[in-house]
């Protein structure tokens, strides 16, 4: 039987144990993976390791030896409890030992849990689950998490009182980066927050976020903003050094300062700008770009886009000889230079 991803989301999270299996498969391994490790989880409960009550078999090992599923279904365990037979990596070579073992199942086998990458709709493995009356197949997208699944994963961590602002923090987090590294950013959560507490504030989340070019870039545009010119060298070597380059500077220059135009251009004011924004800011942000904004003011924030419209056009110019990073930190210095200006 084929499942949707609401079903199949139900299904990790509560197991049938008298299913006898699943297929899991996706193009991002690292999803497929996490969603393994949840099914695995619920359906043998604590200690399956330990007990023996998990068969590990690499599917590349079942074209050479195709009978040991089978055997390894078939097998009597030692420990009572639900047992099953892990298959990673499943390929075209593996299929014949899987709908082999599947037709052979019995209730008191073990579960038969299967991945595999990407499978087309006339795939033989994923028509072998999803034509199967007891076993089940599921696709794994790379959509967005839920919330639903934020709110699982932050439970599984014992983080539990979350208000809204920290859950949309971490909803945008999420959607930002893989889920194998939202997945760390939890667990370092978990350990940053044993034995407080207090509701999980912006600053907590902040003190564990993963740290990327963007933040860096964010870092730059900020003390030009604020008027900081000189630390605006070092900052820029640091760009430099993690690959960043000139023009993707100046789209980032760009966009912060059309957003401090949105908000300092708002007919209620800053304050109803900055409430306007989509998608929203929250937090020391928020009141970090207000405070920007409210500096500016609208008439300087146009001046400003125009010195970083000109230097966009210049980086781009067929005839610009000057190195595109100092042209660059020019312009940025000037910025800082006119936020200081009355």
């Amino acid at each position: 039987m084929k499942l949707s991803p609401r079903e199949a989301d139900g299904y990790f999270a509560k197991p049938d144990p008298g299913k006898t299996g699943i297929l899991i498969y996706g193009a991002d391994a690292m999803r497929v993976s996490l969603k393994r490790q949840q099914v695995l989880a619920a359906l043998l409960g604590p200690g399956a390791e330990e007990e023996m009550r998990l068969t590990r078999l690499p599917g590349g090992d079942l074209r050479k030896d195709p009978a040991q599923l089978l055997d390894a279904v078939k097998a009597v365990g030692f420990f009572p409890g639900v047992r099953a037979v892990f298959v990673e990596g499943a390929n075209d070579t593996a299929t014949p030992a899987i709908i082999a073992a599947l037709e052979e199942w019995q209730p008191g086998d073990a579960r038969i849990v299967v991945t595999a990458g990407q499978l087309k709709a006339s795939s033989k493995l994923r028509k072998a689950f999803e034509g199967h009356s007891n076993a089940y197949a599921a696709g794994i997208y790379d959509d967005p998490p839920s919330r639903a699944e934020i709110e699982r994963i932050l439970g599984e961590a014992n983080i539990r009182d979350v208000p809204g602002d920290s859950m949309s923090a971490l909803t945008d987090i999420a959607n930002d980066i893989g889920p194998g590294d939202f997945s760390r950013m939890i667990e370092k959560l978990a350990l940053y927050k044993h034995g407080d507490s207090s509701p999980l504030s912006l600053e907590d989340i902040g003190a564990v976020a993963p740290q990327s070019t963007e933040a860096a870039l964010d870092d730059v545009l900020n003390v030009v903003a604020e008027g900081r010119s000189a630390e605006i060298g070092p900052l820029i070597r640091r760009l430099q050094a993690q690959g960043t380059n000139a023009v993707t500077l100046c789209i980032g220059a760009t966009r912060h300062f059309r957003t401090l135009y949105t908000i300092a251009s708002a007919p209620g004011g800053p304050a109803q700008g900055i409430g306007q924004l989509r998608p929203p800011l929250y937090g020391k942000r928020r009141d970090r770009m207000l405070r920007q904004a409210q500096n500016w003011g609208a008439n300087r924030l146009e001046t400003a886009l125009t010195i970083i419209t000109d230097t966009d056009l210049a980086l781009r110019s067929a005839g610009q000889t000057a190195p595109a990073l100092a042209l660059m930190e020019r312009a940025l210095i000037r910025l800082a230079m006119l936020s200081r200006a009355r």
